[in-house]
């Protein structure tokens, strides 16, 4: 089973799909994270504010911040390897995914 991790930074609740103006950016990734669950992959979704541990435990995810600094959140990761930093979707798909291929679209 394919593993994606997905390491947001701060936001006002796990999902930042809340409050009075919506980003419809984060919608979409909340959707597609659904998507990847509904197919089969583990997927797990971090906030700096919530999950500090995770952050720091994680030693890719550690060493992009070390380089780069919180800028480059969201960070993620495919099957413990970064695949994406600093942006979160295109205007069209987030993951293009069938039964047993994931690829993240904007690949790093």
């Amino acid at each position: 089973m394919r593993k994606v991790e997905i390491f947001d930074p701060a936001m006002c609740c796990s999902t930042g799909v809340c409050g009075p103006s919506v980003d419809p950016e984060l919608t979409r990734v909340a959707s597609a994270i659904y998507s990847l669950e509904k197919k089969g992959f583990n997927t797990k979704r971090y906030q700096l504010t919530n999950d500090p541990g995770k952050f720091a435990e994680n030693s890719e995810v550690n060493n992009v911040l070390h380089e780069k600094g919180p800028d480059a959140l969201p960070i993620i990761l495919v099957d413990n390897q970064v695949v994406r930093v600093g942006l979160l979707c295109q205007k069209s798909r987030y993951f293009y995914v069938n039964r047993h291929y994931l690829q993240i679209v904007g690949q790093h």
